[in-house]
């Protein structure tokens, strides 16, 4: 029955896909409007490609077509049912292509920075420094718990980027949480969750500078500080830091994931798809610790230093300056680079491995590296057409119409809104740049339901970011883990929803504190919603052990 009923389930869902595209055809024909601009421009409509691709991810458990048809969607709504144009706008659109997407200077950099690290995790493993690193942690990391819990605290530690994060605590430990039997999905959920939770109340972070810039200047208020009180009222990336401790150390994983558990102490560390293992040739069986410990170093201080350097650290700017000025994404490839060199001198100068095999592990890192490029590439894709839909105008006006009579609820209103902003366009500092200037036209500058409101934006951006399957971060915390992309959204989701559910909780209580009370009252909104966190996970362990 199993295997039947796997086809029919994929044919019905690119029959059901057909007959959407169909229906969005015959719509925009019947309703093309005679100025030439998209019929569905500014409404709800707009959102249609990304929910659709994201449907049908879910459904079908294969993201390249459904990513593909959500593109297809787009673009026939952009063209009015104009299949030519339609082509057109999908491939050579100047703002939402593919051609433009790619050849954007930061994707592009993105795209180098992936098959640079998956080059230097090649050669970890091939010189045995990856294997020397596992039997390192076995004999000094005890338990799977152990193994998870070093994770989180690397994961915080590296908190300069989130899609840097993501791909260099994933090759760190692998070899560790491997050996201890810790799912890939596992894994993965661990790198997202401290990757943009912890990005975001980092106040020396890429994400700090993001959001400092995104504040208006004309409303009188310091970008950088605004974003320094933001931090105690972020609570879903607190309650997520929170949520992840309790969720190993009282061992209540619950959803998918608790499958996925259960497979991975069998000895099964992927349950279902294919795993995107990186090729790695023949590793060597006398390989030191150092030949992992010194690249990995070199890669996190050269990369550190090479997003200073593009933000001007080294012409004399600030060091918060010089992160606000900085280009992550260069400053990204640079430091990769550099650390390629070094492992190549270390390596060369020591035996490790000839130049040959040096140079094969470039093309073998491309090939490990494949599967979340193409997945990038698509969603970059998606992204740019569902902003020629107008998508923000929409958000914008959905918020702005309910913002003046509801002050009370507009963190929680803010919160939801950019949860699903978020989610549908997997892009959260577009999510709060598109918010953040409303919310400070609601409110008065030196407000502390200001800070509250923002603070919800940012919250809520991360939170949506966190569990979309077209997000930046969530790709690359699936190749970070090696873990197929699907299997991590869907194990990811209920937990991502759980801190979600308690978070709202959280800014439904501090609107109505901060609105009526402008004091430190609010304040106290913190450790009640980090509270109900806590009482939240109990509830749920109990539950599984009675099971």
């Amino acid at each position: 029955m199993p295997r039947t009923r796997a086809p029919m389930r994929r044919w019905f869902v690119h029959a059901a896909a057909l007959a959407v595209i169909a229906a969005i055809v015959l719509l925009t024909l019947l309703s093309k409007p005679s100025d030439g601009s998209p019929a569905v421009y500014g409404s709800f409509l707009s959102l249609l490609p990304p929910l659709v691709a994201i449907a049908l991810a879910l459904i079908s458990r294969e993201v390249y077509s459904a990513l593909f048809v959500g593109i297809v969607t787009g673009a026939l709504l952009y063209a009015g049912g104009s299949p030519e144009l339609a082509l057109n706008t999908m491939l050579f659109h100047e703002e939402g292509g593919l051609i433009a997407g790619i050849t954007d200077s930061s994707h592009a950099s993105v795209l180098v920075f992936v098959i640079l690290l998956g080059t230097i995790v090649v050669l970890m493993n091939r010189s045995g420094g990856a294997a020397a690193f596992g039997r390192w942690a076995e004999k000094h990391i005890k338990t799977r718990v152990g193994a998870q819990l070093a994770t989180i605290i690397l994961g915080l530690l590296i908190f300069v980027d989130d899609g840097f994060n993501c791909m260099t605590v994933g090759s760190i430990m692998r070899p560790m949480t491997d050996s201890h039997r810790v799912s890939r999905a596992k894994l993965a959920y661990l790198l997202d969750a401290t990757a943009a939770p912890v990005c975001i109340i980092a106040p020396i972070s890429c994400w700090a500078a993001a959001v400092s810039y995104t504040v208006p200047e004309q409303y009188g208020i310091n970008g950088f500080r605004m974003f320094l009180r933001t931090i105690p009222y972020n609570f879903y990336a607190l309650a997520t830091i929170l949520m992840m401790i309790l969720l190993v150390t009282l061992k209540a994983d619950y959803g998918p994931m608790r499958r996925h558990e259960a497979n991975a102490q069998k000895g099964d560390l992927f349950t279902t798809g294919v795993p995107q293992d990186e090729e790695t040739g023949k590793a060597r069986s006398d390989g030191r610790l150092s030949d992992l410990v010194i690249p990995v170093a070199v890669l996190i201080v050269a990369c550190i230093l090479g997003i200073l350097y593009t933000g001007g650290f080294f012409s004399g700017v600030g060091l918060i300056d010089a992160f606000s000025n900085a280009d992550s994404a260069s400053g990204l490839v640079m430091g990769s680079l550099i650390a390629v060199l070094i492992t190549l001198w270390l390596y060369m100068s020591r035996g490790v491995m000839s130049f040959k095999t040096f140079m094969e592990s470039f093309a073998a890192g491309f090939r490990s590296m494949c599967a979340p490029m193409i997945i990038l590439i698509l969603s970059w894709n998606l992204s740019g057409v569902t902003g020629l839909l107008g998508a923000a105008d929409f958000t914008h006006g959905a918020v702005a119409s309910s913002a003046a009579s509801l002050q009370a609820f507009v963190p929680f209103i803010v919160f939801v809104v950019s949860v699903f902003l978020a989610f549908s366009t997997g892009t959260s500092w577009g999510t709060f740049s598109i918010l953040i200037p409303i919310v400070c036209a609601v409110f008065p500058a030196d407000s502390e339901m200001l800070v509250i409101a923002i603070a919800a934006c940012l919250s809520g951006a991360v939170c949506g970011d966190h569990c979309s399957p077209i997000s930046d971060t969530t790709i690359m915390s699936s190749a970070g883990a090696h873990c197929d992309h699907i299997n991590h959204v869907t194990t990811q989701m209920p937990y991502a929803f759980t801190a979600a559910g308690v978070s709202a909780v959280g800014y439904l209580l501090a609107g109505v504190v901060g609105y009526r009370a402008e004091s430190g009252l609010a304040m106290l909104t913190l450790p009640v919603t980090l509270l109900l966190m806590a009482l939240v996970m109990l509830f749920i362990s109990r539950r599984q052990r009675a099971r």
